[in-house]
């Protein structure tokens, strides 16, 4: 994510911020608790046997008093893997009742727990942690449970709240009314309340990007795509002691979006409205490579796609750790632009928060820059593609790009969650390091300082507290087609459909203030990464048992996935509920901090090129 970009959003947002005159609307109480099967109907056509279905009217509304258009919810064959379960229970003081934070997610699996997430499958219970809505009304929060990893796919989830208590230790009454499934005898003791939902299939997450890539790259062959280069730099060692040449261009790329693909654009489902189609035209989707300075005929730069941060721009690449790892280390690193989330979608992204109804675009233009991603990877990587340009060759007509090699992806932020997501998808690559990374921007977005100014938004267009959690939980349902949540369970192991197993090195900041932490440590869980110990030194962590379910690298140098904390000794741990750590409290933000230090690089590079991960902390924390 990217703070520097925020006066320009706050700008925007001044800009497109509805006008406070329209009373608000009540929250939608009808929702709660949420996710739950009572919000979908038999469909015998789903991998699940379900369809989600809200009804007009029932999905929140702004301020002007329009709701959400269920249409696009409505596709969904059950809700995200990640999804925050979201529950009232008025007084409710969880200390009291002894629920599981997030520094103490063991203890979600004691046998006494006060709340159970059970998988109806194996009857195993899943880990979690709970809070209060941080931004609730005192007495009036909704109690928010979220998964500590990935739930399965096309699985019926239980939940189970029994004894919950208030601050004086007073048994809170069940609701009236209340239904309750079918429990096991030992969770009906002080039962408050009970539902199911049930987790969306592994072809309601990723069919339509899957197919996308399929249906282009069966169009394409073996070939490179068609590419343009607008413009070839080449820079003195006055000028650029790192980088010798920078080249732009363009890559051609089948659009499968509606219009002429811009902010706003949606997939293109033609006829039959299931999955997409190519629109008939190609998109011109942009390109920055920088060659470095190290990179020649003998020894040409290795090729790696280069994923940017939060609105961000390809441009991403002229940063000076970027640039360090690239001459170091004799990288070649490519990026295009994360259409959706990109620095051309500010104005659209922030004119979202007034109306959630436009949200769709946002995942939907996602899914089309993970297939321009892959066609840049091919352009860099394919006979015909980059190498045959002069662009990519020195004064003596010779190749500078080292194709034999393969191809490998780095990416930060929003490149380290969309990387993700990417990854899984990826049939040119096999291994990527994920930096500053995480999944899930429903448990992402309140705990980032950079989501200030977009809360202010909502604030203004959907007042109501409780309407802004479901407004969360209800966009993760989309946005796991647009990031690493959606695809987690198949970026390591169970590979998807045509699609190798990857290997992934998550670096991970201490302390970050803009991509939390502990939504890392979900991911790490979910696709098994081992994580580098020590990871702290004593006295840093606030969790009682810190890293919990993360098992460690056994031995150095190791061959699979793998977590690393850096720790830039100026930043505390975070807080423990949904707010962003904002105040001199939490110290300086160490997000940039892992990808500037050369033992990082070290390590990325080595892991790129060998698939080793070494130990560059001299068996100790990290730096």
């Amino acid at each position: 994510m990217k703070r520097r970009l925020l006066p320009l959003v706050v700008v925007v947002l001044s800009l497109l911020a509805p006008p406070g005159v329209a009373a608000a609307h009540p929250p939608a109480p009808g929702l709660l608790p949420f996710p739950s099967n009572r919000f979908t109907v038999r469909d015998r056509t789903s991998p699940t046997g379900l369809r989600v279905h809200f009804a007009a009217g029932a999905l929140p509304a702004n301020v002007a008093g329009k709701h959400i258009d269920p249409a696009e919810w409505n596709r969904q064959d059950g809700f995200s893997p990640g999804t925050p379960i979201l529950a009232e229970v008025p007084g409710l003081d969880p200390v009291v009742t002894g629920i599981a934070p997030v520094t103490d997610i063991g203890r979600s699996l004691a046998p006494g727990a006060p709340i159970a997430l059970i998988d109806t499958r194996t009857g195993k219970r899943v880990p979690y942690w709970a809070e209060l809505d941080a931004h609730g009304v005192p007495g009036e929060q909704l109690l928010i449970i979220r998964p500590a990893v990935a739930l399965r796919e096309a699985t019926r989830y239980l939940v189970v709240l029994r004894g919950m208590r208030t601050h004086s230790g007073a048994l809170i009454r069940a609701p009236r009314h209340a239904t309750t499934p079918h429990l096991p005898p030992g969770l009906r003791h002080d039962l408050y309340l009970a539902w199911d939902f049930t987790v969306a299939s592994e072809r309601g997450l990723t069919a339509r990007v899957l197919r996308m890539r399929d249906d282009a790259f069966a169009k394409l062959g073996r070939r490179a795509p068609a590419f343009t280069v607008t413009q070839v730099t080449d820079y003195t060692p006055e000028q650029d002691a790192r980088i010798a040449r920078q080249v732009r261009g363009t890559v051609a790329v089948p659009s499968y979006l509606t219009g002429d693909g811009g902010p706003g654009s949606r997939l293109h489902y033609g006829r039959a409205g299931d999955l997409p189609t190519a629109a008939g035209s190609d998109l011109a989707s942009d390109f920055v490579c920088n060659i470095p300075r190290s990179a020649t005929a003998a020894r040409p730069a290795h090729l790696s796609l280069y994923g940017h941060g939060l609105l961000g721009a390809p441009t991403e690449i002229n940063a000076g750790n970027v640039k360090d790892m690239s001459q170091t280390y004799d990288f070649m690193f490519c990026a295009t632009s994360w259409i959706g989330l990109s620095n051309g979608d500010i104005p659209f992204v922030a004119g979202v928060w007034s109306d959630l109804s436009q949200f769709p675009a946002v995942p939907d233009r996602l899914q089309q820059s993970f297939l321009n991603f892959l066609f840049l990877g091919r352009a860099m990587t394919a006979p015909g593609g980059f190498a045959s340009s002069p662009a990519f060759r020195d004064a003596r007509g010779r190749s500078l790009l080292d194709r034999a090699g393969g191809l490998h992806y780095d990416g930060n932020s929003q490149g380290g969650i969309n990387g993700g997501a990417l990854t899984a998808i990826a049939q040119d690559w096999t291994r990527s390091v994920l930096g500053v990374p995480a999944m899930n921007y429903s448990t992402l977005l309140q705990r980032s300082v950079d989501f200030a100014p977009f809360q202010q938004l909502m604030d203004q267009a959907y007042p109501g507290k409780k309407d802004q959690q479901l407004i969360l939980a209800l966009i993760q349902m989309l946005w796991d087609r647009g990031e690493a949540n959606g695809y987690a369970q198949h970026l390591t192991g169970d590979p998807l459909p045509g699609t190798p197993r990857h290997q992934i090195l998550m670096h991970v900041a201490f302390g970050d203030h803009q991509v939390s932490p502990a939504a890392a440590q979900v991911e790490a869980r979910t696709i098994g990464a081992r994580i580098h110990r020590p990871a702290l030194a004593p006295g840093w962590s606030d969790e009682v048992v810190p890293f919990w379910g993360i098992k460690p690298i056994p031995h150095y140098p190791y061959r699979g996935s793998a977590l690393v904390l850096w720790n830039s000794g100026q930043a505390s741990a975070p807080p423990p509920t949904n707010l962003a750590p904002v105040g001199p409290q939490y110290g300086t933000d160490p997000h940039e901090f892992p990808r500037a230090q050369p033992s990082a690089q070290l390590q990325k590079a080595t892991f790129l090129l060998t698939g080793k991960v070494v130990d560059v902390c001299a068996g100790g924390p990290c730096p």
